[in-house]
């Protein structure tokens, strides 16, 4: 019996053997014979290990080699913050920072003598978006989910943002892909963007339809509109969904054919001038009722200020009732390389020259400004309401609440942790309930560690963080303070 098995055992290991060796040299055959990749025909089969190797090296230089402050587009310190701050845990650190001051460009809050003491401290007031709507909208935290379209994210990610939303108290922005039940599911305040596709909100040739506007509005959760004419991912080209992520469910949500690449056209045709942009916004906040704004990554000031000017000469009661101002370093969206790199200007500098534009117009108390692009901390988003926003957008630090471990993968469908993908077995993992939660703590303690930073500076609540509250290093290493780089205070 013993010497059957013994016998069975080694004609496996044979055939084993032997098919091992049969498709080495199969792949030798082809990677000799191919002439398409040099290392494969140099070193056949061998030289494909290179191209594993190489897809290791992500993430082995995530969690082995890379310094806490090292990574691009964020670091393992950052993620730490926004995972503990998820998982409601203690966010503080020991032993000193990690994070170089002396480094260009780095900023620090100047504390005071006298804090603010914990019988004065005091919670964000809630704030007027559209005062010329049939219906403002008085949202109170300052902090809140930017856009991203169901069919960037899957289906269980947009369930449990919406869910958390509502447990913390802020809006939900549905990106362009359009407003659908997984928004609506959790009860909270929704931002209806249209991008230039007018996915959700478009007739059968493509064209803004007024009765799909009225459909959208009459959803009471649907607050504001967003008017998205570019996004800092990829300014100037629109939005991109790769075609194995267009399913049936998103083909017929977004009106497209099921595994072609949708691919959003540039800008409006409706839109070629200051003129247009300001008719296009009071076509949808009249057939609405509902506040409406615009979103862009700035790129020329000029235009800005042509865009107020126009404002100026037609009314401020036409105005856009908010800007969402994103940053050029590029967001959660998939993007050409050399429009993610090297198109747009990032928010560090453009959101204290478009409030400075803002001031110098006459416009700021009448349009609020929304600063959107990589403000995932405390330290970032109390910084950006000292440079002068109302509010902050954040997208993907909600998506390192659901579980997103920066893997890279969002535009290939192989999320590892079922944010981006609509791979049923991938996604089995994200459980909306528990997520939700998760959502929900970054939020809250968003606004905690910002008021914290906020009485540190000697001021009750975060809205009044001023520029004069913040130093930069410059290059020679000596700090100034941000309101002598950027005169004009909000």
């Amino acid at each position: 019996m013993m010497s059957d098995l013994s016998d069975i055992l080694l004609v496996l290991e044979t055939v084993i053997l032997v098919a091992f060796f049969l498709l080495v040299m199969i792949f030798y055959i082809i990677d000799k014979a191919q002439t398409k990749h040099a290392i494969r025909h140099n070193y056949p089969v061998i030289g494909r290990l290179r191209y594993f190797f190489e897809h290791l090296g992500t993430f082995f230089r995530q969690y082995f080699f890379a310094m806490d402050r090292e990574e691009l587009p964020f670091n393992r310190a950052e993620r730490s913050w926004v995972y503990e701050a998820a998982k409601n845990i203690d966010t503080t650190v020991a032993f000193g920072s990690t994070n170089n001051l002396n480094q260009a460009g780095t900023y620090y809050f100047t504390n005071c003598m006298y804090p603010t003491i914990d019988k004065d401290f005091a919670q964000p007031e809630s704030m007027q978006i559209g005062p010329y709507a049939k219906e403002p909208y008085n949202p109170r935290s300052f902090f809140h989910i930017s856009g991203m379209s169901f069919g960037a994210l899957s289906e269980p990610a947009v369930r449990a943002l919406s869910r958390g939303a509502k447990l913390a108290g802020i809006w939900l922005n549905t990106g362009e892909g359009g407003l659908t039940d997984f928004h609506l599911e959790g009860g909270c305040d929704i931002v209806m963007q249209i991008g230039t596709a007018k996915f959700g909100v478009r007739d059968e040739q493509g064209n803004l339809s007024d009765d799909k506007l009225r459909e959208v509005a009459a959803h009471k959760q649907v607050r504001m509109f967003e008017i998205k004419l570019s996004q800092g991912a990829k300014p100037g080209k629109g939005g991109i969904l790769p075609g194995k992520k267009v399913t049936k469910q998103i083909a017929k949500i977004r009106g497209i054919q099921v595994g072609f690449d949708a691919i959003s056209p540039n800008r409006f045709s409706e839109v070629s001038t200051p003129e247009d942009l300001i008719d296009f916004i009071n076509r949808i906040r009249g057939v609405t009722g509902k506040p409406t704004g615009i979103k862009f990554c700035a790129g020329s000031y000029r235009e800005v200020e042509d865009l107020f000017m126009a404002i100026n000469k037609r009314g401020q009661e036409y105005a856009p009732d908010f800007i969402t101002l994103d940053s050029g370093e590029g967001g959660s969206g998939a993007a050409p390389l050399s429009l993610m790199d090297n198109v747009g200007v990032p928010i560090r500098e453009s959101l204290p020259v478009v409030v400075n534009l803002l001031l110098k117009y006459g416009l700021r108390q009448r349009i609020r400004v929304i600063a959107s692009g990589k403000l995932i901390t405390s330290t970032e988003v109390a910084w950006a309401l000292a440079a002068g926003a109302d509010f902050i957008n954040n997208a993907r630090g909600f998506m390192f609440s659901l579980g997103c471990i920066q893997a890279m993968r969002c535009n290939k469908d192989t999320c590892p942790t079922g944010v981006t993908t609509h791979n049923k077995r991938l996604q089995a993992g994200l459980n909306p309930a528990d997520k939700a939660v998760r959502v929900a703590n970054y939020a809250l303690n968003m606004e905690k560690e910002v008021g914290i930073i906020a009485h540190s500076c000697g001021v009750n609540e975060p809205r009044k963080l001023r520029r004069h509250h913040v130093r930069v290093v410059t290059e020679i290493g000596k700090s100034k303070s941000f309101e002598e780089l950027y005169p004009y205070d909000g």
